[in-house]
C-alpha cells in the first residue's frame, strides 16, 4: 500500500511503499478514503508540540475516513470516521491506504455527507460544537462573537450558534478570503482583523458590530483579537478559547470579568470521552445531510499530499486541504 510517512522532524512526508498493517484485537482494518492536514498535524510532525517529539518514522494523519475492511463489530463495507493519536503516541496515522483503528473509536456514517465532505469537519466541526454548546453553555437568544471565523472551527461555529438560536452572530477574520467565508456562513456582521491592531480600537469596531454586550466568545486565536473581545463581556457571559494563532497571551481586566460574573474557559477536544465526541460528529453530520452545515475545503489527491502539506506548514492554505486517498 502506498503511504506518507514522516521521516524527518520538520519535514514533509514522503511518499512510500509499505505492507498492509497486520491485524489487532479489537481493532478494525480500514480503507482510508480521505484525510485532512491540519495544524496539529504539522505541529506534531516538527517534534515541538508539547506531546514531545514523536519516534521516526511514522505516517502522520490524526483523523480519517474509510470504508471497514474487516472488522468484528461492525460488517465491511461501512463507511467510519475515525480518529488516531499518530504525533502523539508511537503509531501511525490515517494518511495511507489502509489503517488499523480501535472498534471502539469508530463513527459509523450518514450515506449523504461525502468522505472529503466529512474529513474537512472531523475533529475542528467537533471543537467548534463542543466549545459552543458544551462548554461556552450557548442559549437561544444570546449574542455569539467568533474569531478567526473563516476557519473551519470559525466556520462550524458561526452556523452552529445560528442552529442553535442565537439572536446575532458576529465573526471577526483576518485575509478576505477568511471574510468571505465568514459571511457566506451566515455571520451577521465580519470585522476585517489586522497585523497592527490596537486592542483598544479593535474592541470598538467589534462591539459597533455588536447589538450590545457578547455572551458567548469563541476564540482560537488568543492574542489581541482575545484581549479585545473580553472588554466586551455581557454579564454571565462565557469566553471559551480553543488556540493562540495569534498569539500565546491575551490580557483582560480584572473588573469586568469580576463586575460581570464573566466565565474565562478553555477547551480541548482530549477532555471529551469517546461517547461525546462520537454524539458531536453524529449531530454535525446530520445537519451537514440535510444542508444546514458546510465548510470551504480544498481537494487533493495523494500524489500532491507533499507538496500540499509544505502549503499547510507555510501558511500558504487558505483552507483546509483534504487528500482523496480513492
Amino acid at each position: 500500500m502506498r503511504a506518507a510517512v514522516i521521516e524527518r522532524h520538520g519535514a514533509a512526508p514522503a511518499l512510500v511503499d509499505r505492507p498492509s498493517p497486520a491485524g489487532l484485537d479489537g481493532h478494525a482494518l480500514v480503507t482510508t478514503t480521505a484525510a485532512p492536514i491540519t495544524p496539529l498535524d504539522i505541529l506534531c510532525a516538527t517534534g515541538t508540540s508539547y506531546f514531545g517529539a514523536p519516534a521516526l518514522p511514522y505516517v502522520p494523519g490524526v483523523q480519517g475516513v474509510g470504508v471497514v475492511a474487516a472488522a468484528s463489530s461492525l460488517p465491511g463495507g461501512t463507511r467510519v470516521w475515525f480518529p488516531t493519536t499518530a504525533g502523539m503516541q508511537p503509531g501511525d496515522g490515517s494518511m495511507a491506504e489502509q489503517v488499523t483503528v480501535p472498534e471502539s473509536e469508530l463513527v459509523a456514517l450518514p450515506g449523504q455527507v461525502e468522505d472529503t465532505m466529512v474529513a474537512a469537519l472531523g475533529l475542528s466541526a467537533v471543537a467548534a460544537w463542543m466549545a459552543l454548546t458544551w462548554k461556552g453553555g450557548l442559549q437561544p437568544g444570546e449574542q455569539v462573537l467568533v474569531l478567526g471565523g473563516g476557519s473551519v472551527v470559525g466556520q462550524v461555529a458561526i452556523q452552529a450558534a445560528q442552529l442553535c438560536g442565537a439572536r446575532r452572530v458576529v465573526a471577526a477574520s483576518r485575509s478576505t478570503g477568511a471574510q468571505d467565508r465568514a459571511a457566506s456562513c451566515g455571520a451577521d456582521a465580519v470585522v476585517p482583523l489586522r497585523d497592527d491592531d490596537e486592542v483598544d480600537e479593535l474592541a470598538a469596531k467589534l462591539a459597533a458590530a455588536c447589538d450590545g454586550d457578547v455572551d458567548v466568545v469563541i476564540d482560537p486565536l488568543c492574542g489581541v483579537p482575545a484581549s479585545a473581545a473580553l472588554l466586551l463581556l455581557a454579564s454571565g457571559a462565557r469566553f471559551v478559547n480553543l488556540g493562540s494563532s495569534a498569539g500565546q497571551n491575551a490580557t483582560f481586566a480584572s473588573a469586568i470579568v469580576r463586575s460581570r460574573s464573566a466565565k474565562i474557559l478553555g477547551y480541548t477536544n482530549n477532555e471529551i470521552d469517546t461517547e461525546q465526541r462520537g454524539d458531536a460528529l453524529s449531530t454535525l453530520l446530520q445537519h451537514a445531510a440535510a444542508g444546514r452545515l458546510t465548510v470551504s475545503h480544498e481537494i487533493v489527491p495523494l500524489d500532491q499530499l507533499p507538496h500540499a502539506w509544505q502549503r499547510q506548514a507555510q501558511g500558504l492554505a487558505e483552507r483546509r486541504i483534504v487528500v482523496d486517498l480513492t
